[in-house]
């Protein structure tokens, strides 16, 4: 009872904090969402043993936040699209040290920070793209996730029986996922109704089946996290949050759906 009531708690509290800064938006904002960017990065770094104060932890924690933030709207003389630009050359450094310490760290030892600062990397730039675009949009997308969650979670409980994916999370189920689904499925269709500008020129009908496939890429996006974990041995990714783990732990979903979501041209 006590470990509930401290992640509700505490949940709450990363709530009231994260929400009001995404309300806002701007420049403080976009801070912000590189602040978790970086930190998502540190929690990657440690899973596999790298320092985050090494080189190439330095370098990967760099990456994501150039990766998250819309360089071009702070350095003028960048293209559109600077940010992946400015992206090679971090990876260049990074696979420089291939020749620099020839024999110890090879390719495969550089593809690690430089596939962490792009996972997390995209995923905050596009969260961005959805705040720069409108606040239904964002909080669209970020709703859809939460009860995505929450409905996979109430409703596996409930009927649960068949495993998802038992190697990598044997508490999940398919009749959560599914639950999950219905769940988002069920929510878009009253928020579209309020706000139909989030359809973005899609027939309602068609919004749903979209949104169906956005509930299924956050309950993918959680597995890819868990999997990661397994893979590494660890049980949350940090420690951020108390009751609820690390950064990654509780924005592994979103990063799989705004890149989708952009993908379709919501925002």
């Amino acid at each position: 009872m006590k470990d509930l009531q401290k992640r509700v708690i505490f949940g709450a509290i990363a709530l009231a904090i994260f929400v009001p800064i995404m309300w806002i938006g701007g420049v403080f904002s976009q801070l912000a969402v590189g602040f978790l960017a970086v930190i998502a990065v540190t929690e990657l770094l440690k899973m596999r043993g790298i320092a985050p104060t090494s080189v190439e932890g330095v370098l990967s924690m760099f990456g994501a936040l150039v990766l998250t933030l819309p360089l071009e709207n702070y350095l003028p003389f960048l293209p559109v699209g600077g940010n992946y630009a400015a992206f090679a050359i971090i990876v260049f450094f990074v696979l420089g040290a291939t020749v620099v310490q020839f024999g110890q760290y090879t390719f495969d030892d550089a593809v690690y920070p430089i596939a962490s600062s792009v996972y997390v990397g995209m995923g905050f730039h596009a969260l961005i793209l959805a705040q720069m675009d409108s606040r239904a949009k964002l909080f669209f997308a970020l709703l859809l996730v939460w009860i995505t969650d929450s409905g996979a979670y109430l409703l596996g409980r409930q009927f649960g029986r068949h495993p998802l994916a038992p190697r990598v999370s044997p508490n999940k189920t398919v009749e959560g996922f599914l639950g999950g689904v219905l769940s988002a499925v069920i929510f878009a269709g009253i928020y579209m109704l309020i706000f139909p500008e989030v359809k973005a020129g899609y027939h309602y009908l068609i919004m749903l089946l979209l949104v169906a496939i956005f509930s299924a890429f956050a309950q993918y996006g959680d597995l890819v996290e868990s999997a990661l974990k397994r893979h590494y041995g660890v049980k949350d990714s940090g420690r951020v949050i108390p009751g609820h783990g690390g950064i990654l732990d509780r924005f592994d979903s979103l990063i799989f759906v705004f890149p989708i979501m952009h993908f379709f041209g919501l925002f």
